[in-house]
């Protein structure tokens, strides 16, 4: 059985660390012994193997040589086979000593989970190169991603795998009560606006017709931008219209309940909210940010893809739900079929095919 460590910083509240929790109980069950490194004590969700909490054993003032120093003996203590860093990595000195002094294994994996590839790449391309070379085998997430990085870097050691949706476990947690009369249209994630855009999302929303049919935008999510968001939708005088919930460890009730679910964001890396809406059987609104929603929206068939930065293009998709029955429920009845492909079972196919290679 050979030992995989997944590296992450956490295992609560974003995508990407969903995405490592989910990548886990993928290898656990393809008979991989799994193993999660987590340099920040915050876990939301579920997942297999076992699991090495950094700051919950070690506290949160360890200096950064001391860091290094237990993470070189947890390493060589256990001489995996196989790493896959999930983590962001954009400084070239603090990756290069821990790519080449302290994660020790035969093979190592980093994945790009942002089209924003500043965060996982150093300036300079001779120091990308340094870095990753020929050692490390590149996993990006989206088809637009491969091809950045390969248009960026001149990289040829990269796989493509998309994030998988666990659609039987989605849609037996979608199954709990809610009690809400409301109708409403949703948005869920990390509120970090720098990323997400809510002027783009608040602004389209008070242009549409969804506040004027009793049609109330939720916002499901914590982050650093809580303040902000709250400020713009008092400016825009929707407080009576916008409604927001803290962190949910299941949101699923409130996907499969909504109208339908909506991105607007400055860039992605592949979605995860897009496929589990369409896997609960609500159908999707994004704008066309890169990288990910043109990968996984049909417009006109599961979902509506509209030009980014345009809110008069966004408003007018929020109409054409309310106001076109027949584009919606096409796009509803198509939804669930349409994220077949990014199952559980087809995604573990290329992760085991990607690390017996």
């Amino acid at each position: 059985m050979k030992k995989v460590c997944i590296v992450t910083t956490s295992l609560g509240k974003g995508g990407a660390e969903r995405s490592s929790a989910i990548l886990s109980q993928i290898l656990s069950d393809l008979n991989y012994e799994v193993h999660i490194l987590i340099t920040k004590n915050d876990i939301d969700y579920e997942f297999a193997g076992k699991l090495f909490n950094l700051e919950d054993s070690f506290g949160t003032n360890l200096s950064d040589f001391k860091k290094i120093k237990i993470l070189r003996f947890f390493f060589r203590e256990y001489d995996f086979d196989i790493i896959i860093d999930n983590r962001t990595r954009p400084q070239f000195l603090k990756e290069y000593i821990l790519y080449n002094f302290v994660f020790k294994s035969k093979k190592k994996i980093s994945v790009v989970r942002s089209f924003y590839l500043k965060k996982y790449f150093p300036n300079s391309k001779l120091l990308v190169r340094i870095l990753y070379g020929k050692k490390t085998t590149l996993v990006a997430v989206s088809k637009q991603i491969k091809k950045a990085i390969i248009h960026n870097y001149k990289l040829k050691n990269i796989s493509q795998i998309y994030n998988p949706v666990k659609i039987d476990k989605i849609n037996v947690l979608a199954k709990e009560s809610l009690d809400i009369n409301d109708k409403f249209v949703l948005w869920y994630g990390r509120i970090e606006n720098s990323v997400k855009n809510f002027d783009l999302l608040l602004e389209a929303y008070k242009k549409s017709i969804l506040s004027k049919n009793d049609i109330k935008l939720c916002l499901i999510g914590q982050g650093d931008d809580l303040g902000l968001l709250k400020e713009k939708i008092n400016s825009l005088e929707l407080k009576d219209k916008v409604y927001h919930i803290p962190f949910l460890k299941n949101p699923f009730p409130y996907v499969k309940k909504a109208i339908f679910t909506t991105l607007t964001s400055y860039y992605e890396g592949f979605p995860r909210v897009l496929i589990e809406s369409l896997a609960c059987g609500t159908p999707v609104i994004s704008v066309d940010c890169k990288s990910g929603p043109n990968e996984i929206i049909k417009h006109g068939y599961n979902g509506l893809l509209v030009e980014n930065h345009n809110i008069f293009a966004l408003a007018n998709a929020f109409n054409s739900f309310i106001e076109n029955k027949t584009l919606y429920n096409t796009c509803k009845s198509n939804a669930k079929c349409s994220v077949k492909k990014f199952s559980f079972e087809n995604i573990s196919k290329n992760w085991d095919e990607l690390l017996k290679k």
